[in-house]
């Protein structure tokens, strides 16, 4: 009897010594890479720089677009798609505290900062009691959007953790505007009907407002650069690297420094 207890033994310790053997050979032979987008500027330059790395590595790669960034990073968390690319590290941040999950940034991609828009005034026009700003209605890019009025002299703010900021986080308002949070999507549609609407890049680019023509641009720091985001798992997978590596290219950033829509987007590091 010793003999087969033996044998069995040795194969479950074998089994759980190889840990994630099973998973690591499928990461190896992974072909296909899946990833997800939300309307804006990410997909277009992920065709022209960094799918073509990938294809010269043996991947194909199937795009999948989301109407919204809540459903692009729940379509990673539950393994639908691989990755995603849509949000800076602060909203990645916050999403995480508030939905238990665990997606990572692998790295950074050029970016376009809010912009604060109008179709009625310019800059030489003195801001007038009454007038409606549109920001957006996540906590996060609210703080952006306060951030811009607050460099213009419009408002005062308070230091307030990223995910916790409202509108009550405003204490001075001398000039009496009237801030009205919505939808970050709808923010280029509403402009017809306000005086001002902060504007996230992705989504001026992707409704043809230039960031040349903003009545103000945020002053963007790195956190605020939008990311590749997967499972924290994956961060190691070779697919991922192989995503990080095809960034990095000069595919990609001749891709990026050759078209002048890239005009007034924030570069990563490794352009340099």
């Amino acid at each position: 009897m010793k003999t087969p207890l033996l044998v069995v033994a040795a194969a479950v310790l074998a089994l759980f010594s190889s840990g994630d053997a099973p998973a690591r050979a499928q990461d190896a032979a992974k072909s296909e890479i899946k990833i997800g987008f939300v309307p804006g500027p990410y997909i277009d330059g992920f065709k022209a720089g960094v799918e073509p790395e990938l294809k010269k590595k043996g991947y194909t790669v199937k795009y999948f677009e989301f109407s919204t960034g809540l459903e692009a990073n729940t379509a990673v968390f539950r393994n639908d798609i691989d990755a995603n690319v849509m949000q800076h590290t602060v909203f990645l941040d916050a999403y995480n505290q508030r939905q238990k999950t665990d997606l990572a940034g692998i790295i950074a991609v050029p970016t376009p900062p809010m912009g604060l828009y109008s179709k009625k005034h310019t800059r030489a026009e003195a801001v007038k009691a009454g007038m409606t700003v549109v920001v957006p209605n996540d906590p996060v890019n609210l703080q952006r959007a306060l951030k811009i009025l607050r460099d213009l002299g419009w408002i005062d703010i308070k230091d307030s953790n990223p995910v916790d900021v409202t509108e009550l986080d405003v204490v001075k308002n001398p000039s009496g505007i009237k801030i009205v949070p919505l939808e970050n999507a709808q923010a280029p549609r509403a402009l017809d009907d306000v005086d001002f609407a902060a504007v996230q890049g992705n989504f001026a680019i992707y409704s043809g407002l230039k960031l040349t023509e903003a009545f103000a641009l945020e002053k963007m720091t790195t956190p605020y650069s939008n990311v590749v985001a997967v499972k924290r798992g994956n961060v190691d997978a070779p697919w991922a690297r192989d995503i990080v590596s095809a960034y990095k290219s000069d595919s990609f950033k001749n891709a990026i420094r050759n078209d002048r829509f890239y005009a007034g987007f924030v570069l990563p590091d490794y352009f340099n």
